[in-house]
């Protein structure tokens, strides 16, 4: 067994974690205090794929949630003290190698105001509406509603 290739980002309230597998089957998502655990069978070989991680502080499980992709299985995990920085996923500081940052959807939200507040209600829709991968860029706030098909003048970036 090896484990799935995976990344992951910290918001106010929550953490989110992808685990990045093609054509995932049987996939089973368990939340704990401390821990998450994911396995599933995925990609052009079938292999069975497991992670167990120690979080770094503790989560609600019970406002954790999971949604599969054809791509990936992205978890939504709700922090059990909101507004607490995570410096890492896990609890321990090795490096582990199917790990890595997010960089495309981290934000400092240390310095910024409680504009984050509503990213769990913003997870929510999207968990509904999802239908692929592309949906996930809603997530970093960015409001498409704007944007109209028949409009093509660009905003005056000033």
């Amino acid at each position: 067994m090896h484990p799935a290739t995976a990344k992951w980002y910290d918001r106010r309230d929550s953490v989110f974690i992808e685990f990045y597998v093609a054509d995932s089957k049987d996939v089973a998502v368990k939340f704990d205090k401390t821990k998450c655990f994911f396995s599933c069978v995925g990609g052009t070989d079938n292999a069975k794929l497991e992670n167990e991680i120690d979080l770094f502080d503790a989560i609600d499980e019970s406002q954790c949630k999971h949604k599969r992709t054809d791509r990936s299985v992205l978890c939504y995990l709700r922090k059990a003290q909101p507004g607490k920085a995570w410096p890492r996923l896990t609890k321990e500081k090795a490096k582990l190698s199917w790990l890595s940052v997010d960089f495309n959807n981290w934000k400092d939200w240390e310095d910024d105001s409680d504009e984050e507040m509503g990213n769990f209600d913003q997870f929510s829709d999207m968990m509904n509406n999802m239908g692929g991968e592309d949906d996930l860029a809603d997530l970093d706030g960015a409001d498409d509603d704007s944007a109209d098909s028949d409009d093509e003048k660009m905003p005056d970036l000033e």
